[in-house]
């Protein structure tokens, strides 16, 4: 209720007036650029955008963050064997998860271990199955452990420590990261706090709409029958 109250509060405001709103900022500024027009100077900050990459999910297969296009992506680091704060942060994105069970194309769940050692393709399946993840619209993805530790570092900024992503390297983090479908950062979000979590569900419903002002209403397409 935490989540479908918020976000339900949202699709009404959305129904009856959507410039009333607030559309989360870009984040992770990398430059900015200088451009001189008609004698005239102005300022283009440029964002990061998260580059592509390839992790194997839990099925086995080779995924691409591109073949998620078109959706809104919420990324977070765990590993299975956590005892501590990664069960709640999987209990909260499978109420995300649910949320938008009537249409899971909005949405793209990205869960990547930090552990890939120990969490094989078979180990994140067994994991999946006992939380009842849906790996239509949710990816437990693992991989090479020094690329994956790059990625939490310098595209997804989730850790300020820097380290060479060895035996000995280890990043633990409760942040929830919310990329657009143009692969801007939009969202830090601390999936331990229920408050948040309702946050960047609406979060997630307005970027939707700021990017699809011509489709049909969130209402309609969140609610429609699955043909």
């Amino acid at each position: 209720m935490a989540i479908l109250v918020p976000m339900a509060g949202y699709l009404i405001v959305d129904h009856y007036g959507k410039n009333v709103v607030h559309i989360p900022p870009y984040l992770i500024a990398e430059r900015v650029d200088t451009i001189v027009k008609d004698g005239k100077t102005t300022y283009d900050t440029v964002y990061h955008q998260v580059k592509d990459f390839t992790l194997t999910n839990q099925l086995g297969e080779a995924v691409r963050l591109s073949d998620a296009k078109g959706r809104i992506l919420v990324v977070d680091f765990f590993f299975t064997s956590c005892p501590t704060i990664c069960p709640t942060l999987t209990r909260h994105l499978k109420r995300v998860q649910d949320a938008y069970e009537k249409n899971d194309t909005l949405i793209q769940i990205i869960s990547i271990t930090v552990d890939p050692v120990r969490d094989t393709v078979q180990t994140l399946k067994r994991y999946a199955d006992k939380n009842n993840i849906d790996p239509k619209n949710w990816w437990l993805l693992t991989g090479d452990k020094k690329e994956i530790y790059d990625l939490a570092r310098h595209e997804f900024f989730v850790n300020a420590v820097e380290g060479d992503g060895g035996p000995d390297d280890f990043i633990h983090t409760e942040k929830f990261v919310v990329i657009d479908k143009d692969r801007y950062i939009r969202g830090y979000y601390n999936g331990l706090d229920t408050n948040d979590i309702s946050r960047m569900v609406n979060d997630i419903a307005v970027l939707h709409i700021a990017k699809d002002k011509k489709k049909p209403g969130l209402l309609k397409r969140l609610f429609s029958s699955k043909q």
